[in-house]
């Protein structure tokens, strides 16, 4: 018969068999190699740009799904330089855990490998998770500027070539690229800022330290009122900004944008890769967040890992093609 006493001490030692065996439970497991549950802790998720951008506020606006999904903290973080390509270099060297995911921007994780022989990674060390989003880039100047239509603007780069600035988002990267496109395609010339972001290029712009802006369609459709916005790097109207014409149907025979993705270091399991792509398409997928995204200015996907992997494949074709073509390789 248990005493009273006994029966006080019962859930304490209840509670401590409880604990015994689950702590024995996991050296056994740790003993034969099993891996544990993923994800156990906190994800550091790293923007390869500085905060204000396109890439840092997708983060921002999937961070608390991602968190009540996963059942852990996501931090986000910067790490910008190089157009990107110094946080990608670092990832294709990170332990491949899954607690350490990164923003995967195409064109730009094409482009500079092939341009650049001491980038630090190759396009295929990045392994994709997920791709998301897209946003189209146009072409915008000063709502004071002379130039009313997109003809305005490249007939002066022709008769005047580099007597006009333009700032984008990083050298090597979408916008640079979009640029080099509608001069080749107009016999036009400007000299063309690299910003560390999407969101200093604005700035600087605003500020009146550039002529023209290569931007995201987000940046674009907030600050509308405070440019006028020649083009877009869309097939058809951007339906956020139906009065801006594209490129196309000003004779102008280019589309532009930038894709966003996340990808993880090489060597991450595809069991791993496999939980955070069910992640991300469970943010992606969810109504709320779509429409907040599409209200901003964003275009959602639900790519998963394998057909972003194609995809990437397919862009990594057409840009070394392009880029050929434009004399750059």
């Amino acid at each position: 018969m248990i005493s009273e006493t006994g029966r006080k001490r019962l859930p304490a030692i209840m509670i401590a068999i409880v604990l015994v065996v689950a702590l024995s439970a996991t050296a056994a497991a740790a003993g034969s190699g099993e891996q544990t549950e993923f994800p156990t802790r906190a994800i550091s998720y790293v923007i390869p740009f500085d905060p204000g951008g396109q890439s840092d506020v997708t983060a921002q606006y999937q961070k608390p799904y991602l968190e009540e999904i996963l059942g852990v903290n996501v931090v986000v973080r910067h790490q910008p330089g190089a157009g990107g390509a110094l946080a990608w270099s670092n990832l294709v060297t990170a332990r491949g855990d899954g607690y350490t995911i990164m923003g995967n921007n195409v064109p730009h994780i094409i482009i500079q490998p092939l341009v650049r022989e001491d980038v630090g990674y190759r396009t295929e060390q990045l392994k994709p998770v997920y791709m998301f989003q897209t946003t189209p880039i146009g072409v915008a100047v000063a709502a004071n500027s002379p130039f009313n239509t997109l003809e305005d603007l490249v007939d002066y780069g022709r008769r005047n070539p580099g007597r006009i600035t333009v700032i984008g988002s990083g050298t090597h990267s979408g916008h640079h690229l979009a640029l080099l496109q509608l001069q080749q395609l107009t016999g036009s010339q400007f000299t063309y800022i690299p910003a560390t972001g999407a969101a200093p290029s604005v700035a600087n712009f605003l500020g009146g330290h550039s002529e023209v802006l290569m931007a995201n369609s987000d940046d674009l459709v907030a600050h509308q009122r405070e440019m006028k916005i020649l083009a877009m790097g869309t097939t058809e109207r951007f339906h956020l900004l139906p009065d801006v014409p594209t490129f196309i149907e000003q004779g102008v025979q280019m589309t532009a944008g930038i894709d966003r993705g996340v990808a993880v270091p090489p060597n991450t399991p595809d069991e791993v890769v496999a939980k955070l792509e069910a992640a991300f398409h469970a943010v992606s997928s969810d109504p709320d967040f779509r429409a907040d995204m599409d209200a901003l200015g964003f275009v959602t996907h639900t790519m998963g890992a394998a057909e972003f992997a194609a995809y990437l494949e397919q862009k990594q074709q057409e840009i070394e093609a392009a880029l050929r073509e434009l004399g750059e390789l």
